[in-house]
């Protein structure tokens, strides 16, 4: 029973291992053909599974010891002089990206920038880093120093995790995430620790204490969710606390309903619980 167990582990290791090895071309090739590395110089092209990149110049490299053929799984590949990566309806650019068989992750360095092409009825994603990483495993990235725009609203945070089929995008940051929402009138900006935001349906919640400032209208309390569709967020707290300092207005309460379309708030009388099921990540129980 145990051998069959380590043979399913190793069977599904070397299966993880094919999937993420790399195939490049294009170009005029130069190296040891045996040992390596080997170089791709003008219109390279890369692909490991549904990831496409294309540079003007790669590299592709082996550890020490081992032959190009010996080391599949293991190899890492360089593309230089402007990169442009594409999955599904998502591009990225970045002006070097280095791609780990080991770990079937590629790292775009930045400046980096990203685009996702919208479904219909909803609004393209935009994003600049610092740095951008993309799984082959699954289809995901994750952005450091991160701006994510879609729509009229933007996020900004130390570090963003994107599933681009789902379109869950997870904001967290050790100070404060910050999200606003473009208005004529003033924008709306949302402050937390954590924020989790599905930019298709517009939906989002905050945790680890949230600010929601709503022009002079201010809603405090520990986690809310908004709907950017009804411009509602019901805010928990112990208690959730708004305030209008200019009007001398003030309201407290265990849950808060507010309205940043009509820049009201009021005491949310039914029971209410963050539907985190909605807005878990890929894998996360």
């Amino acid at each position: 029973m145990r051998k069959a167990f380590w043979l399913l582990l190793f069977g599904a290791a070397l299966a993880a291992s094919s999937v993420r090895v790399i195939q490049v071309e294009g170009g005029r090739l130069s190296g040891d053909l045996r040992f390596g590395p080997w170089t791709f110089e003008g219109g390279v092209r890369g692909r490991v599974k549904d990831l496409e990149i294309q540079a003007p110049r790669a590299t592709l490299t082996a550890p020490k010891g081992k032959t190009m053929q010996e080391a599949e799984g293991e190899r890492e590949a360089r593309f230089e002089g402007g990169v442009v990566v594409r999955r599904g309806r998502v591009e990225a650019r970045g002006p070097v990206l280095v791609y780990r068989e080991k770990t079937g992750e590629g790292e775009l360095l930045g400046p980096a920038r990203m685009r996702q092409e919208p479904k219909p009825g909803e609004d393209p994603v935009e994003v600049e880093a610092a740095r951008m990483t993309f799984q082959v495993d699954t289809d995901t990235s994750t952005s450091e120093n991160a701006l994510l725009k879609s729509g009229n609203q933007e996020g900004r945070a130390g570090f963003v995790y994107y599933e681009e089929e789902k379109g869950l995008a997870v904001f967290t940051d050790p100070k404060e995430v910050v999200l606003t929402r473009k208005r004529k009138e003033g924008d709306l900006v949302i402050r937390a620790k954590e924020v989790r935001s599905l930019t298709g349906s517009k939906r989002l919640i905050a945790t680890g204490g949230v600010r929601l400032q709503d022009g002079d209208l201010v809603t405090m309390g520990d986690s809310l969710y908004y709907d950017d569709t009804t411009g509602e967020a019901i805010v928990l707290g112990r208690p959730a606390v708004s305030e209008n300092k200019k009007e001398g207005f003030r309201l407290s309460g265990s849950t808060l309903l507010h309205n940043v379309n009509r820049h009201q708030v009021r005491v949310y009388g039914k029971p209410f619980r963050l539907p985190l099921e909605e807005f878990k990540k890929l894998g996360e129980k």
